[in-house]
């Protein structure tokens, strides 16, 4: 029987074309979290993106940092971001091909860990943020971005779960806004800020500084 990380996994390797492919939901909604993670981030030295995809938002952030690590569980989806490397000459962004809890320990611990758009997808949200918080300097900033499914129509829980028996839809949580920022709170951070955008779906973005 597979794990759920190897169902995950060929999952998104299966639909890592047609995302890379397909356009960003709320072209504003994304503009602003850019925005609210530069501020947080603009100058820091070292920086890891978890579930980076196929490396949009790296390559949007990458430049305000010293050096910017984007992992991802997903082979595809990282060669799809070293083809669009390659494609602009951009050597700046060191991808890796691993699940968070495959990453390779680190000599240095991390300024910053990013994870946009993918808690709420981890076999265990709460395991996966106190891994993030063990790959962090004392101090160091947790900026998230979870879609709440929680907080949506309760008809989802009934359709997600028949969509993943035919291989449509991976592993789902259904968070509230508020489990996020429990989860992100007892993982050992304080929260320093918080919004949701877009509004619907919600997407909840928190920023934790590690306690």
């Amino acid at each position: 029987m597979r794990s759920v990380k190897e169902t995950s996994r060929r999952f998104w390797n299966k639909a890592a074309r047609k995302y890379a492919a397909r356009a960003v939901g709320d072209e504003a909604a994304y503009a602003h979290t850019l925005e609210r993670v530069r501020a947080h981030i603009d100058g820091v030295e070292r920086v890891l993106e978890v579930g980076c995809g196929t490396g949009t938002t790296a390559f949007k952030l990458a430049g305000c940092v010293g050096a910017y690590t984007a992992s991802d569980l997903s082979e595809e989806m990282i060669d799809i971001a070293l083809e669009k490397a390659a494609a602009a000459d951009d050597t700046k962004i060191r991808f890796l091909r691993a699940a968070l809890s495959d990453l390779p320990a680190e000599e240095l611990p991390y300024d910053a860990v990013l994870a946009f758009s993918v808690l709420h997808l981890m076999e265990d949200p709460r395991a996966a943020v106190s891994r993030i918080a063990d790959r962090l300097r004392p101090g160091g900033l947790f900026l998230s971005k979870t879609v709440c499914l929680g907080d949506m129509n309760p008809v989802f829980r009934f359709i997600i779960p028949v969509m993943r028996l035919f291989g449509k839809a991976p592993l789902v949580h259904f968070l509230t806004a508020k489990d996020v920022e429990a989860i992100i709170s007892e993982g050992g951070f304080e929260i320093v800020e918080t919004g949701t955008f877009p509004k619907s779906p919600p997407a909840r973005f928190v920023v934790g500084r590690k306690t």
